[in-house]
């Protein structure tokens, strides 16, 4: 099915994120609609970097809204003539840098995948975790009953608020006509005061009861708030930042925001219930009156809940991120950001009317030589409706941007130093709650962000964002790498998966999971209790960390070897030891791919042959990285590949993909229609392989001399065909 077709069928909190993702003028949501067939079907990838394919493209474009024009003039359909036309007309100016709309459409197209990846995961993980979603229902039925019952209880308020004031009314018109009868006998006049005294008593333990209900109806909002702000608020949150680090958790706050506002429309009737008690009050009173005494306590209880909860519902519903960024957190001096705040408290009347300012950082933590910025651009919205598909009460920053400060930051004199992808910041979001004569001044904070300079520094900082947001729930630890925690393996084993599934739809298996933890820690009984310090992760053996590799075979798979990923032909993650034993048991011609444990962003894979006196013997071919990738797809490299060996006649020695199937029963689906002599990519591959013996391993000074088994490796120099050259 054609992408945007499976996008137009995703469930409604996806298309949502499609409509904001096309909330944008680049590439209008009426151009990718109607030309949807033709923008899929070409290459914008290569465009983005052949100037005279984008060019071509750029006309065809215009070509193709010309068309698109003429059928809405048949059609008579005014409004999207007008559209067509300004589209034309906004497109004109990529006239002289075609490759920078070639570059958009790209991006647009693989945001597009993201959402569609998000959506599978979410319904894979539908199908993982049916207990824990069992379990949230059951807690979500246990809630939303909690607030049907808190909703009946206040309606049964009103009922009695209105019983009471009928009482109230009855007895005060009884007193004021025995006021007025002066002449009445003697005996009359006592008997009407002894009925009087009963209607004061009724009246007074009407007023007990009403003060005691409405006690137990704070009782039960506070146990509900405690639920939303302790519990399902702070879930969320947490969920929110793991998101943001590649889990597939849900961040809907469609949810949470019809709780809330169920709350506070209650809290609201409450405090109606008390001002009107307050005005039956001043109409009629006594000695003793229980409305004068617990009325104040109650007004005053009521007041703190309901600004604890409108405190607790301004938040952050999208953090940080640069437009065209790689990740959130991460972001770059002098480049726009964009950040969603919603306030989950949803009253109509307040549409517009509440401003919110955006600030960065507080007071400077004591770190040395920690920087300051400048926030720029729109920093004041309104919390709208209007910016909300779901129509949530957002303010929708798009045009943010940080300048440094010039002035030094951080503390004189302070020993705490910390590099620049270690250092954390937060963005503050302040407005003001006016409704009812309540006033609130509320704040939101988005998570730590680490800001950039340069994009060498992404990886590192991304790296930062990952470790903190895998271990800290303190969303305001500025001061995390000064002292960083450990990660457990279940951890970090859990965040190394996330990745690979958020980016592939595809996360790492338990044996993929148990190479890294070897790589890392060595041969060990149980990994569960080893720890990984944050300077394994980040620090050790700079440039190339782990996290560095780690993260170079993710931009490989991503890049060039997604579809084979998916489809679990790559083993990858296996050391050499295991591929050994492996392949040794296998029939000849068995091969297995793995990434490379040395060179960084490199792939390879290894076969098993026979020697002359019928052993198993293992060959490894020198990885092969994104210079070769982006050439030669890595399926045609397999397809070709060949080796020439004195006077043999070539043969590709890979036969079986393990464990046992065929090599073109594996790949064929992504052969192109030519194969040997006439495939077009044969002519590139050119490789000259030898035998490295044991004794000269050392001495070829191979990038791959430790991914290659010592006597068995064969390094190809250019690509994977050519001739072999004997033992040295």
């Amino acid at each position: 099915m054609a992408q945007w077709e499976r996008l137009r069928q995703l469930p409604a909190v996806y298309t949502q994120q499609l409509h904001e993702l096309y909330d944008r003028d680049a590439l209008p949501m009426d151009v990718r609609h109607y030309l949807s067939a033709w923008i899929e079907k070409q290459e914008w990838e290569r465009a983005a970097r052949d100037q005279g394919l984008a060019m071509v493209l750029f006309q065809v474009l215009l070509e193709n809204l010309d068309i698109q024009h003429s059928r809405f003039v048949q059609e008579e359909s005014f409004l999207m003539q007008h559209n067509i036309r300004r589209y034309k007309h906004n497109f004109q100016r990529y006239q002289d840098d075609p490759m920078t709309l070639a570059s958009t459409i790209l991006w647009f197209l693989e945001k597009e995948k993201e959402i569609l990846q998000t959506a599978d995961l979410a319904e894979q993980v539908q199908f993982l975790q049916v207990e824990q979603e069992a379990m949230e229902m059951s807690g979500q039925q246990d809630l939303e009953r909690k607030m049907a019952g808190l909703r009946n209880e206040v309606q049964c308020m009103e009922h009695t608020m209105i019983c009471l004031e009928e009482q109230q009314d009855e007895f005060d018109f009884k007193y004021q006509t025995h006021m007025m009868e002066a002449r009445a006998e003697e005996v009359d006049k006592n008997q009407q005061t002894k009925v009087l005294q009963l209607l004061v008593n009724k009246l007074n333990e009407c007023r007990k009861s009403s003060l005691s209900d409405l006690s137990k109806l704070l009782d039960r909002t506070e146990d509900l708030i405690d639920t939303l702000v302790k519990k399902e608020l702070e879930e969320w949150q947490r969920r929110q930042q793991k998101a943001c680090i590649g889990a597939p958790d849900n961040v809907c706050l469609d949810q949470l925001e019809k709780w809330f506002t169920c709350v506070a429309t209650c809290l609201f009737q409450v405090r109606e219930f008390l001002g009107k008690l307050e005005e039956l009050v001043g109409k009629v009173s006594y000695d003793n009156d229980p409305v004068k005494t617990q009325r104040p306590a109650l007004q005053k209880r009521a007041d703190a809940l309901l600004k604890h909860l409108i405190k607790s519902a301004f938040v952050v519903e999208t953090q940080p991120s640069m437009p065209q960024g790689k990740s959130p957190l991460v972001l770059r001096t002098n480049v726009q950001f964009s950040v969603r705040t919603r306030f989950l408290v949803k009253f109509p009347e307040l549409n517009h009317s509440m401003k919110v300012n955006v600030s960065m950082d507080g007071e400077s933590p004591k770190i040395k030589g920690y920087r300051r910025f400048n926030v720029l651009g729109t920093k004041s919205k309104a919390l709208n409706m209007a910016e909300s598909q779901s129509g949530g009460m957002v303010a929708d920053f798009r045009h943010l941007t940080l300048k440094e400060q010039k002035c030094g930051g951080g503390v004189k004199g302070c020993d705490i130093s910390l590099s620049v992808t270690e250092e954390l910041h937060i963005i503050y979001f302040d407005t003001v709650f006016e409704m009812k004569g309540l006033s609130i001044e509320l704040q939101a904070s988005s998570l730590p962000v680490v800001v950039i300079s340069n994009s060498s520094q992404q990886q590192s900082a991304w790296a930062s964002v990952l470790w903190f947001n895998m271990l800290s729930q303190d969303t305001k630890d500025i001061m995390f790498f000064a002292n960083s925690p450990a990660a457990s393996w279940p951890q970090f084993r859990e965040m190394l998966s996330w990745q690979f599934l958020f980016a592939t739809r595809r996360g790492l298996n338990d044996a993929q999971l148990e190479m890294i933890a070897h790589k890392l820690f060595g041969k060990q009984q149980n990994y569960d209790i080893c720890k990984v310090a944050w300077s394994k992760f980040s620090k050790e053996n700079s440039p190339d960390t782990f996290y560095v590799w780690f993260d170079g075979i993710l931009v490989m798979v991503k890049t060039y070897l997604e579809d084979l990923w998916k489809d679990d032909l790559i083993i990858g993650f296996v050391s050499k030891g295991k591929e050994k034993s492996l392949l040794k048991k296998k029939q000849r011609g068995t091969f297995l791919l793995r990434f490379s444990e040395s060179v960084i962003g490199g792939i390879t894979f290894s076969w098993v042959d026979t020697t002359v006196t019928g052993e198993p013997e293992v060959k490894t071919v020198q990885p092969f990285t994104k210079v070769d990738l982006c050439q030669i797809p890595f399926h045609e490299i397999i397809r070709n590949f060949q080796i020439l060996e004195a006077e043999n006649v070539p043969e590709n020695p890979l036969l079986y993909l393990y464990p046992n199937t065929p090599k073109d029963e594996a790949f064929g689906k992504y052969y192109t229609v030519k194969c040997g002599a006439d495939s077009p990519y044969i002519k590139y591959i050119k490789t000259k392989l030898m035998f490295v013996s044991k004794e000269n391993t050392q001495e070829a000074k191979s990038p791959m001399s430790s991914d290659m088994a010592q006597g068995e490796g064969l390094e190809p120099k250019n690509g994977p065909c050519g001739e072999a050259a004997g033992e040295s």
